[in-house]
């Protein structure tokens, strides 16, 4: 078999590459086919002997409509090499990483910097992983677009009306999978295009023993693949949707972000089960963009893992916009009736019914490491299945590693591609790097956002730690007085015996824009003594850390803005 893959021009939805798609079904020459929207490509695994790529080009041209813009010319071929293990041979390589996202990217990229020759194995979503495809870009795009049109509904000024917005919902979609498809070959394809030592495979991998590898052509997964022998691996599969245990769930047709984002008709009613980060973005940006979003959460309160302070904030704003959310919920059945899905639920021994049109289940991920025949060679796994590895991304077995949203690792893009580059230092270089997430900063971008770095206090009074909290209302901030959106507070946590900082958490409009600085000064020591006495910019939100700080100590609504 051989592997090619074009660029496709004229494709503008999902439905063009199914049209493509079909003009290969009966096709006997053809193995595998993987037509892609927003790659804009088509990729074949295909018969030399019943058809040529002239040919596969060709029957594309045919449609009328699509046209081939030439081959890509990093594709999938693999130059076979004997492997000791037998069978059908494919390859040999210093780096075998599974997985297609941006830790796999990271350490691709890490490793041809050293001269490594690397398979890189990907099944699922396209390359990129769930960051660009269908996690972080479209979701942030998707709420800059409903933030605009509800800024056009509604002024925190009493000299200024709104007259409203038309929203093309389609439109709005379409541009979302155009910029998807852009940064997906730009960030991700492009940057490894002309890597000497980098071969990209789509295909499920499984391990047969710790050396080798199976991997069996898609959309199958079925037996009979070739195998592929490595010096080491990478496994870094990512995570998906977890799906709770609800009567009748799998017999109704919801949704997950990897299929929501797609959808170019907007409903008209939205129940999102969950009530982490994923849901709340998904909530706040539908709700804005004209859906009517119910929200249902088991949990006692939305952002579970957090203080209770910061639930209750942010839910207080978000119910003002119109969105319900109900928590402390026990999930008792869903069902589709009439065109609509029902959720019923139970609280406190009372049963309700919520319906809308459509169902997004958000409940949380669960990592991918169901089909890899981890088995085979004894990985060890954590209780809620997550590869478990050390700070060096080492697993229990030497010549293994594990980077991403699969590792017991915190679930962050950036985490994922700093684990990534690591994992491949310390398997070729002995570098002996390690991750240190001990001031990762981290934000939830809802309106108004939630980040955090280092300890909140429930944490710092589990590890025994002396501290004191301060709390500042951003009603004391002259940046939020001025822009007439009062919305939320800070909140630093010090270390009263070594008045060091060691946690901060923010609920604020852009309140994500003052993490990263709050993090440096957790990492490198920065007692809040010098962020009191630090100077800020009048009218900045950052001035907030500076009379945060100083409230440790005098009550700051009751100083000048002059006062230091």
């Amino acid at each position: 078999m051989k592997f090619t893959e074009f660029k496709i021009k004229g494709m503008t939805c999902d439905h063009c590459a199914q049209t493509i798609a079909k003009k290969f079904s009966g096709n006997e020459g053809i193995v595998s086919k993987d037509i892609s929207y927003s790659a804009g490509s088509g990729k074949f695994e295909y018969d030399p002997e019943k058809i040529s790529k002239e040919e596969i080009a060709a029957l594309i041209d045919s449609t009328g409509h699509y046209k081939v813009a030439g081959e890509i010319a990093k594709n999938e071929n693999v130059a076979p090499s004997p492997i000791p293990s037998g069978g059908s041979g494919g390859g040999q390589f210093d780096l075998i990483i599974i997985g297609g996202g941006s830790a796999a990217f990271s350490a691709a990229i890490k490793a041809e910097s050293l001269g490594l020759t690397t398979l890189m194995v990907n099944a699922g979503l396209n390359f990129g992983g769930t960051c660009v495809n269908v996690g972080c870009v479209p979701s942030k795009n998707l709420i800059r677009a409903g933030e605009t049109a509800f800024h056009a509904k509604h002024s925190n000024f009493d000299g200024i009306k709104p007259k409203g917005v038309d929203i093309d919902f389609a439109k709005v979609i379409q541009g979302k999978k155009k910029m998807v498809a852009t940064l997906q070959e730009k960030k991700y394809m492009d940057v490894v295009s002309d890597f000497q030592g980098l071969t990209l495979l789509n295909g499920w991998a499984e391990f047969v023993n710790e050396k080798t590898i199976k991997v069996a052509p898609l959309p199958s997964g079925g037996a009979g693949g070739r195998l592929f022998t490595g010096l080491k691996f990478l496994i870094a599969t990512g995570a998906t949707t977890s799906v709770p245990p609800i009567e009748g769930l799998n017999n109704v047709p919801y949704l997950t972000n990897v299929s929501l984002f797609d959808l170019e008709q907007q409903p008209e009613s939205l129940i999102v089960l969950g009530g982490g980060y994923i849901a709340l973005e998904i909530a706040q940006a539908y709700q804005r963009l004209g859906t009517k979003v119910t929200l249902l959460q088991r949990s006692p309160f939305v952002l579970s893992k957090l203080t209770p302070d910061i639930s209750d904030e942010l839910m207080k704003h978000l119910c003002r916009e119109g969105m319900t959310i109900q928590t402390g919920l026990t999930f008792t059945s869903v069902k589709e009736e009439n065109g609509k899905i029902k959720v019923q639920i139970e609280k406190h021994g009372e049963t309700k019914l919520f319906e809308a049109e459509k169902l997004v289940v958000a409940t949380g991920t669960k990592p991918n490491t169901g089909k890899l025949g981890l088995e085979n060679i004894g990985l060890k796994l954590t209780k809620s299945g997550h590869i478990e590895v050390n700070e060096k991304m080492e697993t229990n077995l030497r010549n293994v590693f594990a980077a991403g949203d699969v590792a017991d690792t915190p679930a962050y893009v950036y985490t994922a591609a700093f684990e990534g580059k690591i994992a491949v230092e310390n398997a070729f270089a002995g570098a002996d790097s390690k991750a240190d997430y001990s001031s990762l900063p981290w934000v939830v971008f809802t309106d108004p956002q939630v980040a955090g770095a280092g300890l909140d206090e429930a944490e710092a009074k589990a590890q025994n730690i002396p501290f004191e909290v301060s709390k500042l209302e951003l009603k004391d901030v002259p940046r939020a007085i001025a822009a007439n959106d009062m919305r939320g507070f800070i909140k630093l946590i010090r270390n009263t015996e070594t008045d060091k900082l060691i946690g901060v958490r923010v609920v604020a409009p852009e309140g994500g824009e003052l993490i990263q600085q709050l993090s440096m000064a957790i990492k490198y020591g920065i007692t809040v003594k010098d962020l009191a006495e630090s100077f800020c910019p009048y009218l900045t939100l950052s001035e907030g850390i500076k009379l945060a700080a100083i409230t440790f100590d005098k009550n700051v609504s009751q100083l000048s803005c002059c006062a230091s």
